[in-house]
Order: structure tokens, then C-alpha cells, then sequence
């Protein structure tokens, strides 16, 4: 199957805009990803999900018909279109990382099944992770903070300390690490860039005078690349098989990551320096480490 994708169709200037979830493109990707991942269609797909008329989706589904001709076919039997062996998929939403996200999505709650375009549900499920608690009004702070370019006074509790500590922080930038969301911040105190847990932020105190901003933060500008390959030490079927499990080319997957987020990365993939392992275990390695290792420097977090 050929998986190249193409951008959208624009709108119809004569579509009605009341009642629709969003404009005929966002419908034309609907129609593209139900064919994709449940082989079939029919209007009230498209109305049902979208809550526009029966004339309106009958004239999405033939604005697509003229975008993939080849794409599916009306099987009078069932009433419904299904998709031909020749499918090609026209928008980068029918990607397998994409339909999979949203099973994971909904899944864990993050999403309601409804808000997904997702039509006939697999059996899935999750390993069980703990859940972080944020508090709603420190979330809200900090983006306003990130948004205005203010500073804040936070009460923070810090595992280097036992007692929790007023300081103030400039935010820029939010960033997940695989397990908990941090917020990017200049340090008024340490007068650095660190991460913030956000977790840990028990209260807001005030807004402050900013510190300095993005522009500053090098290690978050900084972009490292890390070339990832099968542990040489395995057997030559084993590393096959690690390459297609890592969608590996020509025995190379390349991770471009911010330098504020290496430490993290490399934890997250088993590879910091101290994790030496039998190659079973150690799958993976990095081919340009020398090169990363230059990029690596204690972890800037409290």
C-alpha cells in the first residue's frame, strides 16, 4: 500500500457553517480515516459525527471520491462505501501513529470515544500508571505567566530540601519527560534555567517582575541528535529485529531532542551511562555517543 500523504482540499466558499463541527476539510479527513482503519462508510457517519445534513455529506463524500477516485467503492448490498485494495490514504490523520494515539487517548480518559474518529472499537488496553494530581489554578498561572512574559512567586517543595521554599521563577515553556509534566523556568534564586516539577508547585503567591526569557534558555535551543541502533553485540537476526521494532532505516533511527530534555531521553530509552546491561537487555545503543556526551550535563531540575 502506498502511505505518502497529501495536504487537503480546501472548503467549499459555499458550505454551510451552522450546526458543522469544523469546515469540509476536517470532514474529507474523517471520511479518509474511517475508510483507512474501519474499511467502510456511509453518510450518516458524517452527519451523525458532525451534525450537518444528509446533502452535505453527500457532497463531502463525492469532493472525496474526486480527490481518491480509486478509494472506495458503493456496495449497493450494504449501502455503504467500502474501501478498495487500492486505498491510498490522502491526509496525514489516517497514519497508523495517529489511529493508535487515539485508541490510546480514550482509552485512559484523556479524551471522550466521541471525540475521536475513531467508528468500530478494538479490544485495547493500558498498562496502569499512577496518575499526577495538578492543581488547576497553578496550571492556569502558569500559563499566564508563559503567555504575558511575568514572573511568579511560587511555594515550591523541592526534594533537595526538606521544607517547601517561596521563590520566584520566569516560565517559558512547558515539557513532558515521559512520566511528569515540567514547566521551563528561569530561577531568580540559582539565577539559571531549571525544570520544575510541576507537581510540586504547592501554591501561587504573586506575580512577579520577569527574569530572563526563551531566547536566553541555550539548553533549550539546543537541538541534539541522537542515532539510535541495534546493539552490535546481538546477533545479526536479533538486530533485525530490533530495527523493525524501532522503525529503524537502513539500521538508523535518528531522535532529534532538545538538550534541557536529553537527560530524561536517555533515561527514558535506557541508555544514561550508568545502564550497562547484556545486549538482551540493552537492545538499543547510541552510534554517535562520544558526540552526545558532550551535550550532557547535570540534570538542571529541582
Amino acid at each position: 500500500m502506498n502511505t505518502k500523504t497529501e495536504v487537503s482540499a480546501a472548503s467549499s466558499p459555499d458550505e454551510p457553517k451552522t450546526g458543522s463541527r469544523w469546515g469540509q476539510e476536517r470532514r474529507l479527513e474523517f471520511i479518509d480515516f474511517r475508510l483507512q482503519w474501519d474499511g467502510r462508510l456511509n453518510r450518516s457517519d458524517v452527519t451523525d459525527f458532525f451534525g450537518i445534513s444528509t446533502p452535505q455529506a453527500s457532497l463531502d463524500i463525492s469532493k472525496y471520491q474526486a480527490m481518491r477516485p480509486q478509494n472506495m467503492v458503493y456496495d449497493r448490498s450494504t449501502r455503504v462505501y467500502v474501501a478498495t485494495p487500492d486505498f491510498d490514504p490522502a491526509f496525514p490523520v489516517s497514519h497508523p501513529s495517529r489511529y493508535l494515539n487515539e485508541l490510546l487517548a480514550a482509552s485512559t480518559g484523556i479524551i471522550p470515544r466521541d471525540a475521536t474518529f475513531v467508528g468500530w472499537w478494538p479490544s485495547v488496553a493500558v498498562s496502569p500508571m499512577p496518575s499526577r494530581i495538578l492543581d488547576v489554578n497553578v496550571l492556569t498561572a502558569l500559563l499566564r505567566a508563559i503567555r504575558e512574559h511575568a514572573g511568579l512567586r511560587i511555594r515550591y517543595q523541592s526534594m533537595s530540601r526538606p521544607q517547601t521554599i517561596s521563590r520566584v521563577i520566569t516560565p517559558h515553556a512547558l515539557a513532558f519527560d515521559g512520566f511528569r509534566w515540567h514547566v521551563r523556568a528561569f530561577c531568580h534564586i540559582r539565577e539559571l534555567f531549571l525544570d520544575f516539577v510541576i507537581a510540586r508547585i504547592l501554591d501561587i503567591e504573586a506575580f512577579e517582575p520577569p527574569g530572563p526569557g526563551p531566547a536566553d534558555d541555550s539548553e533549550w535551543n539546543t537541538f541534539v541528535t541522537l542515532q539510535i541502533v541495534a546493539n552490535p553485540e546481538l546477533a545479526e537476526p536479533k538486530q533485525r529485529v530490533v530495527q523493525l521494532d524501532y522503525g529503524m532505516e537502513d539500521g538508523q533511527l535518528n531522535l532529534r531532542c532538545r538538550q534541557s530534555l536529553l537527560f530524561y531521553t536517555l533515561r527514558q530509552l535506557g541508555l544514561d551511562a550508568n545502564n550497562a546491561q547484556k545486549p538482551e537487555a540493552q537492545q538499543i545503543v547510541i552510534k554517535n555517543r562520544a558526540e552526545v556526551d558532550t551535550f550532557c550535563t547535570k540534570r538542571a531540575s529541582e
